[in-house]
């Protein structure tokens, strides 16, 4: 949670963030043109605060970044990590703004881990990753019994209108709400969960044929219809709900959850507020994927895969030790598919893993083929999934995968997402500390439009971070994106971690990140990504 304090040469606060109304209990209404020391400055540290300030405007001694306890609406002491940036000091009408991480979840963050990695953080239900790996077991006890399993996915109607126009906060209370009457409706021996966004699974374990998994569906949709309360009044939901049965529409979690997630689009398209169950003759969206799968396997089998390089440029050397390999896939046409189609395929198919490990080999031998010329230095960082971190043996094999090309570990870096790695179990976290202490480069990918958590940065053993492209378009916009930006960029060095933009498209640009101390810059600017050849050419002239 990043809490952004605006205030002015008098310390009277201009801007406040709704993360500063959470870390601090004060709404926007009750900061605006109060004192700052007077909101949020403990009384022993009042007069301290008030001489740094000073000192800032007068003598251009700039406020260290530290961890401090600041103070609450209601008295008790908030420990945050508070970092500064002062913006028009050429226009003598400065703005100071305050950054601040809370350190409060670093508290209980032992005792959150397994929570965090199993159930849902807004609704307290199992997440995806815990359901997945309930319904793998029970596909395995159903086999040996003969038994059937059905997989219910639930799709709420119309709920991006909500969070649009009623806003987030009210979507996620709406969440909760739905959340808690699903469950009190559902069986004891059933499981609900919550899949991600505003879908949830349902998992059915005991249930006298389709007829009776109509009737449970039926009374749901019910319930969410009279009886879903907000705010003590009755909030009247629709939602769409997908059937696929274990054996007959698959025998994979894969398979089960694809083909129930395409019985809810046919429900959705259907006219919403129903129920569909999966057929062999479901629509054009079940043959597409389909046929990205089917087109996914053959690129596996018949070379139809290539990485494409794009440089990342060091911004005070002015040249590139490093790039992003991009996977691209090409039919059999030699048209290239957009990774929005088949990524999210291969996720879902499973396919992730097989699809991971040629990455793995194609970046190390291509890294392979550049020892003898004046790339050998280069390093390339590949894309991990959330699900190849699930595997035991991920990190054994890159180091083997690297011993048998005979690179270093240091030619090589991995990129996860934040999402990925948040809440990684311990199994998880000790095969990427096994990968960093072999040299291995890792960096958080996309940072700041996940959980950009000050308490896994520190835990995660990485090696940098990569500002997503949107911070950076959006500083160009106004004052408090850029503060944000700055904010990140202090703290990642504060951690002792290299900081990369994304997204660096105009000379403009390059020279913002430049000015806020950023190390490391990526995007069109310099390159689009390219094939290996052309990387090469791109190089030698670089």
């Amino acid at each position: 949670m990043v809490a952004v304090q605006g205030y002015d040469r008098q310390r009277r606060v201009i801007y406040w963030n709704e993360a500063s109304t959470r870390i601090y209990g004060y709404s926007r209404e009750e900061a605006h043109g109060e004192l700052l020391e007077d909101l949020i400055i403990p009384e022993h540290m009042r007069d301290g605060v008030i001489n740094a300030h000073r000192n800032w405007l007068e003598n251009d001694i700039g406020i260290p970044a530290e961890e401090l306890e600041l103070k609450h609406k209601h008295g008790h002491l908030v420990p945050v990590y508070s970092s500064h940036v002062m913006i028009k000091q050429e226009t003598g009408d400065c703005e100071m703004f305050c950054i601040d991480i809370s350190l409060e979840e670093q508290r209980r963050a032992r005792d959150e881990l397994y929570q965090r990695a199993s159930f849902d953080d807004l609704t307290g239900l199992p997440n995806r990753h815990l359901m997945e790996a309930e319904l793998s077991s029970r596909l395995d006890e159903a086999n040996r019994l003969q038994q059937e399993v059905a997989v219910v996915f639930i799709d709420l109607d119309n709920f991006k209108v909500i969070n649009d126009t009623l806003s987030h906060h009210h979507g996620d209370n709406l969440l909760k709400a739905v959340a808690k009457t699903l469950k009190r409706a559902i069986r004891g021996g059933d499981m609900l969960s919550r899949f991600g966004g505003d879908e949830f699974v349902l998992l059915l374990f005991d249930f006298e044929g389709p007829e009776g998994i109509h009737e449970l569906v039926l009374r749901l949709l019910n319930v969410l219809e009279h009886e879903v309360h907000l705010n003590d009044d009755c909030y009247q939901v629709t939602a769409s709900f997908g059937v696929s049965l274990f054996p007959h529409n698959g025998t994979t979690v894969a398979e089960l959850m694809g083909n129930a997630d395409a019985a809810m689009y046919e429900a959705k398209d259907a006219g919403k507020n129903g129920v569909c169950f999966y057929t062999p003759d479901m629509n054009d969206r079940l043959v597409r994927y389909q046929e990205i799968t089917s087109l996914l396997r053959d690129a596996l089998n018949n070379d139809g895969f290539e990485l494409y390089f794009q440089p990342q440029v060091n911004l005070q050397e002015k040249r590139s030790d490093s790039c992003e390999a991009l996977l691209r896939c090409f039919n059999g046409q030699s048209k290239a598919i957009s990774p929005a189609t088949f990524i999210p395929v291969a996720e879902k198919s499973g396919l992730i893993n097989r699809i991971g490990e040629w990455v793995i080999e194609a970046a190390c031998k291509q890294l392979s083929g550049w020892q003898k010329t004046p790339f050998k230095n280069l390093r390339v960082d590949i894309n991990l999934s959330g699900r190849q971190l699930t595997n035991p043996h991920l990190a054994n094999h890159i180091l083997e995968t690297l011993q048998r090309y005979s690179l270093r570990p240091e030619q090589l870096g991995v990129e996860l997402t934040e999402n990925e790695v948040f809440g990684t179990d311990e199994s998880q976290m000790r095969q990427l500390e096994k990968l960093k202490q072999a040299g291995v480069h890792i960096s958080i990918d996309d940072f700041g439009t996940g959980y950009s958590s000050l308490v896994y940065l520190r835990r995660l053993p990485v090696c940098g971070i990569k500002i997503d492209r949107s911070f950076l378009q959006h500083a160009m916009k106004n004052n408090a994106d850029m503060a944000i930006m700055q904010a990140m960029i202090t703290v990642g060095h504060s951690l002792g971690l290299s900081v990369l933009v994304e997204g660096v498209e105009t000379d403009e640009q390059a020279n913002l990140v430049t000015s806020l101390g950023c190390d490391i810059a990526q995007g069109f600017l310099y390159a689009k990504p390219m094939p290996a050849d052309e990387f090469e050419k791109f190089l030698s002239n670089f």
